[in-house]
Protein backbone atom coordinates (compact mmCIF):
# COMPACT_ATOMS: atom_id res chain seq x y z
CA UNK A 1 0.00 0.00 0.00
CA UNK A 2 1.38 3.57 -0.58
CA UNK A 3 2.96 5.50 1.96
CA UNK A 4 0.41 8.72 2.02
CA UNK A 5 2.08 12.20 2.21
CA UNK A 6 0.39 14.20 5.18
CA UNK A 7 -2.45 16.52 3.81
CA UNK A 8 -1.33 19.46 4.83
CA UNK A 9 2.01 18.92 2.35
CA UNK A 10 0.44 16.41 -0.27
CA UNK A 11 0.26 18.05 -4.01
CA UNK A 12 -1.76 14.61 -5.16
CA UNK A 13 -4.57 14.99 -2.87
CA UNK A 14 -7.23 14.67 -5.16
CA UNK A 15 -6.86 11.45 -6.18
CA UNK A 16 -5.21 10.70 -2.77
CA UNK A 17 -8.67 11.61 -1.64
CA UNK A 18 -10.49 9.06 -4.00
CA UNK A 19 -8.11 6.47 -3.41
CA UNK A 20 -8.16 6.40 0.63
CA UNK A 21 -12.19 6.04 0.51
CA UNK A 22 -11.48 2.90 -2.31
CA UNK A 23 -8.56 1.10 -1.01
CA UNK A 24 -10.29 0.01 1.77
CA UNK A 25 -13.28 -1.62 0.07
CA UNK A 26 -10.66 -3.61 -2.62
CA UNK A 27 -8.18 -4.63 0.16
CA UNK A 28 -11.71 -6.09 1.86
CA UNK A 29 -12.21 -7.53 -1.07
CA UNK A 30 -8.68 -8.81 -1.77
CA UNK A 31 -8.73 -10.67 1.79
CA UNK A 32 -11.64 -12.60 1.16
CA UNK A 33 -9.31 -14.72 -1.83
CA UNK A 34 -5.82 -14.71 0.78
CA UNK A 35 -5.24 -16.55 3.88
CA UNK A 36 -4.39 -15.12 7.03
CA UNK A 37 -0.48 -14.56 5.57
CA UNK A 38 -1.93 -13.25 2.28
CA UNK A 39 0.31 -15.81 0.45
CA UNK A 40 -0.38 -15.88 -3.36
CA UNK A 41 -2.73 -12.46 -3.02
CA UNK A 42 -5.15 -14.20 -5.70
CA UNK A 43 -6.90 -10.89 -6.42
CA UNK A 44 -10.56 -11.03 -6.52
CA UNK A 45 -11.79 -7.29 -6.88
CA UNK A 46 -8.34 -6.24 -9.59
CA UNK A 47 -8.25 -10.37 -10.85
CA UNK A 48 -5.13 -11.03 -9.73
CA UNK A 49 -1.52 -11.05 -8.16
CA UNK A 50 -0.15 -14.83 -8.95
CA UNK A 51 1.19 -16.43 -5.99
CA UNK A 52 4.74 -17.56 -6.34
CA UNK A 53 4.46 -21.87 -6.40
CA UNK A 54 6.44 -23.97 -8.21
CA UNK A 55 4.90 -26.18 -11.32
CA UNK A 56 5.22 -29.47 -9.82
CA UNK A 57 4.48 -32.53 -12.57
CA UNK A 58 1.15 -33.39 -12.36
CA UNK A 59 1.21 -35.10 -16.07
CA UNK A 60 1.93 -38.63 -14.64
CA UNK A 61 -1.09 -41.66 -14.32
CA UNK A 62 -4.22 -42.16 -15.81
CA UNK A 63 -6.11 -39.08 -17.61
CA UNK A 64 -9.19 -39.45 -15.37
CA UNK A 65 -11.11 -42.34 -13.55
CA UNK A 66 -14.12 -44.26 -15.53
CA UNK A 67 -17.29 -43.17 -13.42
CA UNK A 68 -20.65 -44.66 -12.98
CA UNK A 69 -23.59 -42.36 -14.85
CA UNK A 70 -26.10 -44.49 -13.65
CA UNK A 71 -25.43 -43.75 -10.52
CA UNK A 72 -24.42 -40.22 -8.47
CA UNK A 73 -21.33 -39.39 -9.20
CA UNK A 74 -19.13 -39.19 -5.95
CA UNK A 75 -17.69 -35.44 -6.35
CA UNK A 76 -15.18 -33.68 -3.51
CA UNK A 77 -15.63 -30.00 -2.83
CA UNK A 78 -12.75 -28.79 -0.93
CA UNK A 79 -13.19 -25.26 1.01
CA UNK A 80 -11.16 -22.96 3.54
CA UNK A 81 -12.69 -24.17 5.90
CA UNK A 82 -11.51 -24.70 9.68
CA UNK A 83 -8.44 -21.88 9.31
CA UNK A 84 -9.93 -19.92 11.87
CA UNK A 85 -10.08 -17.10 9.63
CA UNK A 86 -13.30 -15.44 9.40
CA UNK A 87 -13.08 -14.59 5.98
CA UNK A 88 -12.48 -17.78 4.79
CA UNK A 89 -15.21 -19.46 6.32
CA UNK A 90 -17.49 -16.39 4.69
CA UNK A 91 -15.73 -17.99 1.15
CA UNK A 92 -16.14 -21.66 2.57
CA UNK A 93 -19.73 -21.30 2.71
CA UNK A 94 -20.36 -19.44 -0.32
CA UNK A 95 -18.34 -22.16 -2.35
CA UNK A 96 -20.67 -24.73 -1.22
CA UNK A 97 -24.05 -23.04 -1.40
CA UNK A 98 -22.48 -22.43 -5.13
CA UNK A 99 -21.98 -26.05 -5.67
CA UNK A 100 -25.39 -26.69 -4.56
CA UNK A 101 -27.14 -24.29 -6.44
CA UNK A 102 -25.70 -25.81 -9.35
CA UNK A 103 -26.32 -29.13 -8.37
CA UNK A 104 -30.29 -28.72 -7.95
CA UNK A 105 -30.29 -26.94 -11.92
CA UNK A 106 -29.24 -30.75 -13.28
CA UNK A 107 -32.09 -31.63 -13.65
CA UNK A 108 -31.66 -35.82 -13.91
CA UNK A 109 -27.61 -35.58 -13.22
CA UNK A 110 -26.79 -36.92 -10.09
CA UNK A 111 -23.71 -36.15 -7.98
CA UNK A 112 -23.03 -36.79 -4.94
CA UNK A 113 -21.30 -34.07 -3.59
CA UNK A 114 -18.82 -34.38 -0.46
CA UNK A 115 -17.49 -30.88 1.57
CA UNK A 116 -13.63 -31.22 2.89
CA UNK A 117 -11.99 -28.16 4.84
CA UNK A 118 -8.14 -27.30 4.10
CA UNK A 119 -7.95 -25.40 6.85
CA UNK A 120 -6.87 -23.12 3.81
CA UNK A 121 -3.09 -25.16 4.62
CA UNK A 122 -1.37 -27.17 2.00
CA UNK A 123 -0.56 -30.34 3.59
CA UNK A 124 -4.31 -30.56 5.14
CA UNK A 125 -5.44 -29.76 1.22
CA UNK A 126 -2.99 -32.66 0.46
CA UNK A 127 -4.47 -35.02 3.65
CA UNK A 128 -8.02 -34.22 2.33
CA UNK A 129 -7.75 -34.90 -1.19
CA UNK A 130 -6.40 -38.53 -0.13
CA UNK A 131 -9.01 -39.18 1.40
CA UNK A 132 -11.31 -37.64 -1.00
CA UNK A 133 -9.75 -40.00 -3.11
CA UNK A 134 -10.26 -42.59 -0.85
CA UNK A 135 -14.04 -42.79 -0.14
CA UNK A 136 -14.42 -42.82 -4.20
CA UNK A 137 -14.33 -38.83 -5.82
CA UNK A 138 -14.15 -39.11 -8.83
CA UNK A 139 -13.07 -35.75 -9.16
CA UNK A 140 -11.89 -32.85 -7.36
CA UNK A 141 -13.53 -29.34 -7.10
CA UNK A 142 -11.31 -26.80 -5.90
CA UNK A 143 -9.29 -25.79 -3.19
CA UNK A 144 -8.72 -21.99 -3.39
CA UNK A 145 -5.41 -20.77 -3.04
CA UNK A 146 -2.91 -22.14 -5.49
CA UNK A 147 -0.06 -24.05 -3.28
CA UNK A 148 -3.31 -25.94 -1.57
CA UNK A 149 -4.18 -26.48 -5.22
CA UNK A 150 -0.81 -27.84 -6.00
CA UNK A 151 -0.73 -30.00 -3.04
CA UNK A 152 -4.11 -31.58 -3.45
CA UNK A 153 -3.17 -32.60 -7.41
CA UNK A 154 0.14 -34.13 -7.03
CA UNK A 155 -1.16 -36.06 -4.01
CA UNK A 156 -4.14 -37.46 -6.37
CA UNK A 157 -1.89 -37.40 -9.70
CA UNK A 158 -1.24 -40.71 -10.08
CA UNK A 159 -4.73 -42.21 -9.28
CA UNK A 160 -5.89 -40.14 -12.22
CA UNK A 161 -8.37 -37.97 -10.16
CA UNK A 162 -8.35 -34.50 -11.77
CA UNK A 163 -8.73 -31.13 -10.14
CA UNK A 164 -10.04 -28.06 -10.83
CA UNK A 165 -9.26 -25.82 -8.41
CA UNK A 166 -10.65 -21.89 -7.44
CA UNK A 167 -7.27 -20.78 -8.39
CA UNK A 168 -6.19 -18.22 -10.89
CA UNK A 169 -2.56 -19.04 -10.95
CA UNK A 170 -1.26 -20.26 -13.83
CA UNK A 171 1.75 -21.48 -13.00
CA UNK A 172 0.45 -24.40 -11.06
CA UNK A 173 -1.61 -25.40 -13.84
CA UNK A 174 -1.26 -28.90 -16.11
CA UNK A 175 -1.21 -32.15 -16.21
CA UNK A 176 -4.44 -33.14 -13.37
CA UNK A 177 -4.80 -29.69 -12.26
CA UNK A 178 -6.63 -27.44 -13.81
CA UNK A 179 -7.80 -23.49 -13.09
CA UNK A 180 -11.28 -22.64 -12.87
CA UNK A 181 -9.85 -18.39 -11.82
CA UNK A 182 -9.72 -15.45 -14.37
CA UNK A 183 -6.25 -14.80 -15.64
CA UNK A 184 -4.14 -12.18 -16.91
CA UNK A 185 -3.38 -14.15 -19.94
CA UNK A 186 -7.56 -14.33 -21.04
CA UNK A 187 -8.17 -10.60 -20.27
CA UNK A 188 -5.29 -9.49 -21.87
CA UNK A 189 -6.02 -11.37 -24.83
CA UNK A 190 -9.36 -9.85 -25.22
CA UNK A 191 -8.58 -6.28 -24.47
CA UNK A 192 -5.58 -6.48 -26.81
CA UNK A 193 -7.89 -7.94 -29.61
CA UNK A 194 -10.44 -5.21 -29.33
CA UNK A 195 -7.93 -2.23 -29.15
CA UNK A 196 -6.20 -3.66 -32.33
CA UNK A 197 -9.76 -3.68 -33.87
CA UNK A 198 -10.10 -0.07 -32.98
CA UNK A 199 -6.89 1.29 -34.06
CA UNK A 200 -5.11 1.72 -30.28
CA UNK A 201 -3.06 -1.42 -30.38
CA UNK A 202 0.67 1.03 -30.18
CA UNK A 203 0.53 0.76 -26.65
CA UNK A 204 2.94 1.80 -23.95
CA UNK A 205 2.36 -0.46 -21.26
CA UNK A 206 2.53 0.50 -17.35
CA UNK A 207 3.59 -2.01 -15.19
CA UNK A 208 4.20 -2.37 -10.96
CA UNK A 209 7.64 -3.80 -10.45
CA UNK A 210 6.60 -6.72 -8.55
CA UNK A 211 5.83 -10.29 -8.98
CA UNK A 212 1.48 -9.60 -9.98
CA UNK A 213 3.01 -6.39 -12.22
CA UNK A 214 5.76 -8.42 -14.20
CA UNK A 215 3.20 -11.40 -14.76
CA UNK A 216 0.93 -8.68 -16.19
CA UNK A 217 3.23 -7.39 -18.42
CA UNK A 218 4.07 -10.60 -19.89
CA UNK A 219 0.32 -11.25 -20.45
CA UNK A 220 -0.68 -7.73 -22.49
CA UNK A 221 2.75 -7.86 -24.30
CA UNK A 222 2.29 -11.75 -25.51
CA UNK A 223 -1.40 -10.68 -26.24
CA UNK A 224 -0.54 -7.92 -28.50
CA UNK A 225 1.70 -9.76 -30.64
CA UNK A 226 -0.61 -12.30 -31.05
CA UNK A 227 -3.20 -10.05 -31.88
CA UNK A 228 -1.34 -7.61 -34.02
CA UNK A 229 -0.61 -5.21 -32.28
CA UNK A 230 2.57 -3.46 -31.12
CA UNK A 231 4.00 -3.02 -27.77
CA UNK A 232 6.06 0.63 -28.02
CA UNK A 233 7.32 0.86 -24.45
CA UNK A 234 6.93 -0.68 -21.15
CA UNK A 235 7.74 1.33 -18.06
CA UNK A 236 7.99 -0.83 -14.50
CA UNK A 237 7.36 1.37 -11.57
CA UNK A 238 8.10 0.64 -7.71
CA UNK A 239 4.68 -0.42 -5.47
CA UNK A 240 4.84 3.18 -4.26
CA UNK A 241 3.61 6.86 -4.43
CA UNK A 242 6.88 8.24 -5.14
CA UNK A 243 7.54 5.48 -7.51
CA UNK A 244 4.61 6.35 -9.81
CA UNK A 245 5.70 10.22 -9.71
CA UNK A 246 8.76 8.92 -10.88
CA UNK A 247 7.95 6.95 -13.23
CA UNK A 248 5.34 9.48 -15.05
CA UNK A 249 7.85 11.57 -16.84
CA UNK A 250 9.22 7.66 -18.52
CA UNK A 251 5.37 6.91 -19.27
CA UNK A 252 4.90 10.32 -21.28
CA UNK A 253 8.40 9.90 -23.35
CA UNK A 254 7.03 6.24 -24.33
CA UNK A 255 3.77 7.57 -25.40
CA UNK A 256 5.21 10.20 -27.04
CA UNK A 257 8.31 8.40 -29.12
CA UNK A 258 6.44 5.64 -30.05
CA UNK A 259 3.49 7.56 -31.18
CA UNK A 260 1.31 5.10 -28.72
CA UNK A 261 -2.24 5.48 -29.11
CA UNK A 262 -3.33 3.23 -25.85
CA UNK A 263 -1.23 2.99 -22.13
CA UNK A 264 -2.07 -0.37 -20.95
CA UNK A 265 -1.75 -0.65 -17.00
CA UNK A 266 -1.92 -3.59 -14.85
CA UNK A 267 -2.69 -1.42 -11.83
CA UNK A 268 -5.81 -1.89 -9.98
CA UNK A 269 -7.82 0.29 -7.41
CA UNK A 270 -5.79 -0.78 -4.34
CA UNK A 271 -2.65 0.16 -6.21
CA UNK A 272 -1.44 2.84 -8.76
CA UNK A 273 -4.18 3.16 -11.08
CA UNK A 274 -6.03 6.19 -8.76
CA UNK A 275 -2.79 8.14 -9.36
CA UNK A 276 -1.80 6.82 -12.58
CA UNK A 277 -4.82 8.10 -14.25
CA UNK A 278 -4.68 11.42 -12.29
CA UNK A 279 -1.43 12.25 -13.40
CA UNK A 280 -1.01 11.02 -16.39
CA UNK A 281 -3.67 13.75 -17.90
CA UNK A 282 -1.88 16.23 -15.95
CA UNK A 283 1.34 15.86 -17.47
CA UNK A 284 0.08 15.44 -21.34
CA UNK A 285 -1.57 12.32 -21.97
CA UNK A 286 -4.95 12.68 -22.26
CA UNK A 287 -7.35 10.11 -22.17
CA UNK A 288 -9.34 11.98 -24.89
CA UNK A 289 -6.46 11.23 -27.72
CA UNK A 290 -4.46 8.31 -25.44
CA UNK A 291 -7.41 5.31 -24.91
CA UNK A 292 -6.48 3.92 -21.63
CA UNK A 293 -6.82 0.39 -21.00
CA UNK A 294 -6.85 -1.65 -17.35
CA UNK A 295 -5.69 -5.11 -17.43
CA UNK A 296 -8.05 -5.16 -13.87
CA UNK A 297 -11.64 -4.86 -13.26
CA UNK A 298 -12.22 -0.76 -12.64
CA UNK A 299 -15.53 -1.27 -11.53
CA UNK A 300 -14.61 -3.10 -8.15
CA UNK A 301 -15.03 -1.54 -5.99
CA UNK A 302 -18.22 0.44 -7.04
CA UNK A 303 -16.27 3.66 -5.43
CA UNK A 304 -13.31 3.10 -8.86
CA UNK A 305 -15.92 4.73 -11.43
CA UNK A 306 -15.99 7.79 -9.89
CA UNK A 307 -12.45 8.55 -10.17
CA UNK A 308 -12.02 11.73 -13.23
CA UNK A 309 -9.02 9.45 -14.56
CA UNK A 310 -10.77 6.51 -15.77
CA UNK A 311 -13.90 8.05 -17.60
CA UNK A 312 -13.51 6.62 -20.88
CA UNK A 313 -11.60 4.13 -20.02
CA UNK A 314 -11.24 0.35 -21.62
CA UNK A 315 -11.49 -2.77 -18.90
CA UNK A 316 -12.92 -6.38 -19.65
CA UNK A 317 -15.52 -8.13 -17.11
CA UNK A 318 -17.61 -11.57 -17.39
CA UNK A 319 -21.01 -11.42 -18.99
CA UNK A 320 -23.06 -8.30 -17.06
CA UNK A 321 -26.40 -10.17 -17.78
CA UNK A 322 -25.21 -13.70 -17.02
CA UNK A 323 -23.86 -12.23 -13.84
CA UNK A 324 -27.02 -10.54 -12.80
CA UNK A 325 -28.92 -13.29 -12.90
CA UNK A 326 -26.46 -15.53 -11.25
CA UNK A 327 -26.99 -13.11 -8.26
CA UNK A 328 -30.04 -12.70 -7.66
CA UNK A 329 -31.11 -16.45 -7.92
CA UNK A 330 -28.19 -16.40 -5.65
CA UNK A 331 -29.78 -14.24 -3.36
CA UNK A 332 -33.41 -15.63 -3.55
CA UNK A 333 -31.44 -18.78 -2.58
CA UNK A 334 -29.33 -17.81 0.34
CA UNK A 335 -30.68 -14.36 1.19
CA UNK A 336 -27.20 -12.63 0.86
CA UNK A 337 -24.87 -11.92 -2.29
CA UNK A 338 -23.02 -14.16 -3.59
CA UNK A 339 -18.95 -14.06 -2.43
CA UNK A 340 -16.87 -12.68 -6.09
CA UNK A 341 -15.41 -15.73 -6.69
CA UNK A 342 -18.44 -18.63 -5.39
CA UNK A 343 -19.53 -19.20 -9.21
CA UNK A 344 -16.57 -20.73 -9.67
CA UNK A 345 -17.99 -23.51 -7.63
CA UNK A 346 -21.03 -23.14 -9.84
CA UNK A 347 -18.69 -22.89 -13.08
CA UNK A 348 -17.37 -26.27 -11.74
CA UNK A 349 -20.34 -28.40 -11.41
CA UNK A 350 -22.09 -27.00 -13.90
CA UNK A 351 -19.17 -28.70 -16.12
CA UNK A 352 -18.89 -32.03 -14.49
CA UNK A 353 -22.85 -32.55 -14.76
CA UNK A 354 -22.61 -31.64 -18.35
CA UNK A 355 -20.12 -33.96 -19.29
CA UNK A 356 -21.77 -36.67 -16.57
CA UNK A 357 -25.17 -36.07 -18.83
CA UNK A 358 -23.87 -37.50 -21.65
CA UNK A 359 -23.32 -41.04 -20.30
CA UNK A 360 -19.96 -41.99 -20.96
CA UNK A 361 -17.34 -43.84 -18.33
CA UNK A 362 -15.16 -41.42 -19.72
CA UNK A 363 -16.63 -38.39 -18.93
CA UNK A 364 -14.34 -36.85 -16.09
CA UNK A 365 -11.17 -38.04 -18.50
CA UNK A 366 -8.91 -34.79 -19.48
CA UNK A 367 -10.00 -35.28 -23.53
CA UNK A 368 -13.50 -34.86 -21.98
CA UNK A 369 -12.74 -31.96 -19.42
CA UNK A 370 -10.81 -29.84 -22.22
CA UNK A 371 -13.48 -30.05 -24.94
CA UNK A 372 -13.23 -27.54 -27.62
CA UNK A 373 -16.93 -26.27 -27.03
CA UNK A 374 -16.65 -25.74 -23.17
CA UNK A 375 -19.23 -25.00 -20.92
CA UNK A 376 -22.00 -22.51 -19.71
CA UNK A 377 -21.09 -20.79 -16.65
CA UNK A 378 -22.79 -18.07 -14.10
CA UNK A 379 -20.58 -15.39 -16.15
CA UNK A 380 -20.39 -16.76 -19.21
CA UNK A 381 -18.90 -19.53 -21.26
CA UNK A 382 -15.75 -20.89 -20.75
CA UNK A 383 -13.68 -23.61 -21.51
CA UNK A 384 -10.52 -25.65 -20.04
CA UNK A 385 -7.66 -25.88 -21.97
CA UNK A 386 -5.06 -28.57 -22.14
CA UNK A 387 -2.54 -26.51 -20.51
CA UNK A 388 -4.70 -26.45 -17.35
CA UNK A 389 -5.19 -22.86 -17.78
CA UNK A 390 -8.82 -21.60 -19.25
CA UNK A 391 -10.52 -19.11 -21.58
CA UNK A 392 -13.62 -17.16 -20.58
CA UNK A 393 -15.66 -15.24 -22.66
CA UNK A 394 -15.69 -11.67 -21.49
CA UNK A 395 -17.66 -8.42 -22.67
CA UNK A 396 -15.19 -4.86 -22.56
CA UNK A 397 -16.69 -2.11 -20.93
CA UNK A 398 -16.40 1.33 -21.09
CA UNK A 399 -17.05 3.98 -17.70
CA UNK A 400 -18.51 6.64 -19.17
CA UNK A 401 -20.29 9.46 -16.79
CA UNK A 402 -19.50 7.24 -13.92
CA UNK A 403 -21.68 4.16 -15.34
CA UNK A 404 -20.09 1.52 -16.77
CA UNK A 405 -21.33 0.35 -20.48
CA UNK A 406 -20.58 -2.81 -22.42
CA UNK A 407 -18.96 -1.20 -25.47
CA UNK A 408 -18.19 -4.98 -26.89
CA UNK A 409 -20.91 -8.11 -25.65
CA UNK A 410 -19.36 -11.05 -24.45
CA UNK A 411 -19.47 -13.77 -26.68
CA UNK A 412 -22.09 -16.81 -26.21
CA UNK A 413 -20.08 -19.35 -28.00
CA UNK A 414 -16.16 -20.20 -28.93
CA UNK A 415 -14.94 -18.89 -32.25
CA UNK A 416 -17.23 -15.65 -31.84
CA UNK A 417 -15.91 -12.16 -31.33
CA UNK A 418 -13.02 -11.67 -28.33
CA UNK A 419 -12.14 -14.97 -29.97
Amino acid sequence: MFAFLSPARNPLRPALSVLRETVGAASRALSQWSQPARRGALMVAAMGALAACEPIDTSLGPSGPAINTAAPVPVALLVPRGSGNASDEVLARALENAARLAIADLGDVAIDLRVYGTAGSAATAQQVALQAVADGAKIILGPVYGENANAAAVAVASSGVNVLAFSNNTSIAGGNLFILGPTFDNTAERLASYAVRQGKGRTVVVYSEDVSGRAGRAAVEAALSRSGGTSVGAIGHEFSQNGVVQAIPQIVNAVRSGSADSVFMTADTAGALPLLTQLLPEAGVSPATTQYIGLTRWDIPSQTTELPGVQGGWFALPDPEMSARFRGRYEAAYGESPHPIGGLAYDGIAAIGALISAGRSDALSRASLTQSAGFQGVNGIFRLRPDGTNERGLAVAQIRDRQVVVIDPAPRAFGGAGF
